[in-house]
């Protein structure tokens, strides 16, 4: 392979590379915009947050684009051809936490400003707290291919799950209080789940990170609560 042809190929990865870092950008944004616009139950906020969603979508497919244009350019092998299958899976994880995001605006918009929110939210917070640290280290594990780091988020999905389950108690007592309570803590079932859904894509780009280093798959049973 020529140098000149060394060189364009590098610069396809570098460019799926930027494309992916963008992509996390905006998805740790909007999630964490999402959680603060629920927890003030903040309209205009949760407003802002799904208008985000489109360009995450876009994003995407550009990746998809390229990362199928270098394959039948370059037709790449091993660790190369690794790195652009990896480009593909978390661009479409990162969409999918856009997509969660967008889902719990939604929801806040639906609530309104007048909702009376339970102290579950307080575990809502938590869980939405864990999730945002758990996209930003595996963001930082995939930018540095750092296995340790994938290798941690993996492994503390299970507090994520733990919380979910004391917020969906928590959630269920206050509807058993007051039938008037049900239409918002279904909202916010929905919300607790949808915060879970994004540590498992967080845990998907971990074992992502894991296949681009090493070439092998993590075990297919995660740590689970």
């Amino acid at each position: 392979m020529s140098d000149h042809t060394v060189k364009a190929f590098d610069k396809d990865l570098s460019d799926l590379g930027s494309k992916i870092a963008e992509m996390g950008g905006i998805a740790e944004k909007m999630l964490t915009d999402s959680i603060d616009a629920l927890l003030r139950l903040d309209v205009d906020l949760a407003r802002a947050t799904v208008a985000c969603d489109p360009r995450l979508d876009a994003l995407e497919r550009e990746v998809e684009e390229r990362a199928v244009l270098i394959l039948a350019r370059r037709q790449p092998m091993g660790i190369d051809l690794r790195e652009i299958v990896a480009a593909m899976r978390i661009a479409s994880d990162l969409e999918r936490v856009g997509d969660l995001a967008k889902n719990i605006g939604k929801r806040t918009i639906n609530l309104g400003p007048e909702t009376r929110l339970p102290r579950a939210t307080v575990g809502l917070r938590h869980m939405g707290q864990l999730a945002a640290l758990q996209l930003k280290d595996v963001l930082d594990a995939y930018a540095q291919r750092d296995l340790e780091r994938a290798k941690s988020v993996w492994m503390r999905d299970a507090e994520i799950d733990a919380l979910e389950d004391s917020v969906f108690r928590d959630l269920l007592t206050f509807m058993m209080e007051d039938p008037r309570n049900i239409t918002s803590c279904t909202h916010l079932l929905f919300c607790s789940k949808n915060v879970e859904r994004v540590g498992d894509h967080a845990t998907n780009i971990a074992e992502t990170v894991h296949y681009i280093v090493t070439g092998s798959n993590l075990p297919v049973d995660r740590p689970k609560g």
